[in-house]
């Protein structure tokens, strides 16, 4: 079944058009990754799916929610913005924890929030979850530590469960091991791997192609600005058919 429909999706800023009449949709269960070059439109169409940037036109729709429909114009209101936010859940590059927090507070702090405007949520279980999140993550050891107590590698792992801890429809992540070096990097796409097994529903943008070969069930190849090729990683990545993702392939494989 459809959780996530995307519809002739368009954004510009100012005069340039950075996402043109993007359309594609992802089944509950399935991992999903985008791959493309730098400017290629990536992370704008990740940031609209979360409602970081409002899309100029088109349809996002998620389950049987229609979060964005350009034909039928909407009030868009900070509150009615992060109710549309509460389908996805995002996993910075940079983690964007609260230093200010040890990793159990990041993780109850926006469920605790949540449940000061909704009395259907049990507040008493939420510290117990995020407990549970960060045993998931190999962190129980770290929950009271503070983010500049941690590596990057458990920064990021701390994120992920931030994302988790609010129930997110689809998880996305937007190249989360771009900040790390290689050792630390391999920590986190096991976690991403494992989620990918359990079969919960991710958005991936990256730039390791072997990791996103292991991890998807579909490719998206963007370039500038639109889906390029889209497929199974055996379609996409081992035998692309659009000449432009053979290029940026082989670009890739030489280390440009």
């Amino acid at each position: 079944m459809a959780i996530l429909e995307v519809r002739n999706l368009k954004k510009s800023f100012e005069d340039t058009e950075v996402i043109h009449d993007i359309s594609f949709t992802m089944d509950e269960g399935e991992t999903v990754t985008i791959i493309g070059s730098s400017g290629s439109g990536k992370t704008t169409l990740l940031r609209c799916l979360n409602f970081l940037e409002t899309p100029d036109s088109g349809v996002i729709k998620v389950k049987d929610d229609i979060l964005f429909d350009s034909d039928v114009p909407e009030s868009m209101s900070e509150e009615a913005i992060r109710r549309k936010r509460l389908h996805f859940g995002l996993v910075f590059q940079s983690f964007n924890l609260f230093p200010q927090y040890t990793a159990l507070e990041n993780i109850t702090l926006a469920p605790s929030l949540l449940a000061k405007e909704d009395t259907s949520i049990d507040a008493s279980s939420i510290e117990e979850n995020a407990k549970e999140l960060l045993e998931k993550m190999g962190l129980s050891d770290r929950m009271g530590n503070y983010p500049h107590e941690l590596s990057g590698g458990q920064q990021q792992r701390v994120a992920i469960a931030r994302a988790l801890a609010l129930h997110p429809d689809i998880l996305c992540f937007d190249e989360p091991t771009s900040a790390l070096d290689p050792e630390l990097t391999g920590e986190v796409l096991r976690v991403i791997k494992e989620l990918a097994k359990q079969h919960t529903t991710m958005i991936i943008v990256t730039h390791e192609m072997s990791f996103a070969h292991d991890v998807s069930d579909k490719i998206i190849f963007m370039d500038k600005g639109v889906i390029a090729e889209e497929g199974t990683p055996e379609e996409v990545i081992d035998n692309p058919g659009n000449e432009r993702t053979i290029q940026f392939l082989a670009n890739y494989k030489n280390g440009k």
